[in-house]
């Protein structure tokens, strides 16, 4: 019988908290790029965030890039041409970030290996231990 993982509630990004500012997508992509501001930079300051305080301090705790030493969340959007798309993918990116520590981690409990564990260890060692010492000089050669 399986048993289906318990989905994370939740915790949707308030869009009036996230700052969007236009700039201009780098790479290929001739007089487009180089006229229109279609890439996208999005800020989401995590302390002044509506979200609740343990996702806030699991979010600050990640090692990761995109966020600053102050506690910003940038993402830039600059894979589609328009600056809507683009606008929606860093949202997008921003509530997958959230979500990955939304769910608080599993608390790990220590455990003893059972007596047959160890007991088979052991018996393998012993076995292990008896081919290695056939392998030397006989008495006598």
């Amino acid at each position: 019988m399986l048993i289906a993982a318990k989905a994370p509630t939740p915790v949707p990004v308030d869009e009036a908290e996230v700052q969007f500012s236009a700039i201009r997508a780098q790479g290929a992509g001739g007089q487009n790029v180089n006229k229109v501001s279609s890439a996208v930079h999005l800020r989401y300051d995590i302390a002044a965030s509506s979200l609740p305080q343990d996702v806030k301090e699991r979010l600050r705790a990640l090692r990761d890039s995109r966020i600053t030493a102050e506690g910003v969340v940038i993402i830039k959007a600059q894979s589609h041409r328009t600056q809507e798309l683009n606008r929606a993918d860093a949202l997008a990116r921003l509530q997958a970030l959230v979500d990955s520590v939304a769910r608080p981690p599993r608390i790990r409990r220590a455990t003893k290996p059972t007596r047959a564990s160890q007991r088979r260890r052991l018996e393998g060692k012993s076995q292990r231990s008896e081919i290695k010492r056939l392998r030397g000089s006989r008495p006598g050669d």
